[in-house]
């Protein structure tokens, strides 16, 4: 699978991050902040969440110091589901009941014992078709 993976700063948590996702065979593409320069955080969720949205990537994972900025940026793209995960069990929740697409993490609050345990659940967890009536209708609302 291929990951986009973005953040608005340099930060050793992206190396964690990235280095769980290719321990499990993904493809990981870095978008956003460089150890040479920060980038807004609206840009690189929006960067991520088009990769997704248009099939460059099959996934996201987007940060920010709260992780709050870019999930509200990266959710602006129509069918982007991005879902701010601070423990494994909500991952797990975001993949099984919301079908999310965009793993969004505080760069702040997230150890990287933390980081590894999330992105575990998030790859391991499947959408499991239950919630279709909720996501139809956010797929009609992203249509008006």
């Amino acid at each position: 699978m291929r990951f986009a993976l973005g953040a608005d700063e340099h930060d050793p948590l992206l190396a964690v991050i990235e280095g769980e996702l290719a321990a499990h065979g993904h493809e990981v593409e870095r978008v956003g902040a460089t150890e040479a320069a920060p980038a807004p955080w609206g840009e690189v969720a929006l960067a991520v969440a088009a990769r997704v949205a248009d099939g460059r990537a099959d996934q996201g994972v987007v940060c920010c110091h709260t992780g709050t900025g870019v999930t509200i940026a990266a959710n602006k793209v129509a069918g982007v589901r991005a879902a701010l995960c601070v423990d494994a069990e909500t991952a797990r929740g975001a993949r099984r009941w919301n079908d999310a697409n965009v793993l969004a993490l505080s760069l702040r609050l997230t150890a990287p014992s933390v980081a590894r345990e999330i992105v575990r659940a998030w790859l391991e967890a499947r959408y499991d078709g239950t919630e279709a009536a909720s996501l139809e209708a956010i797929g009609r609302a992203e249509a008006r």
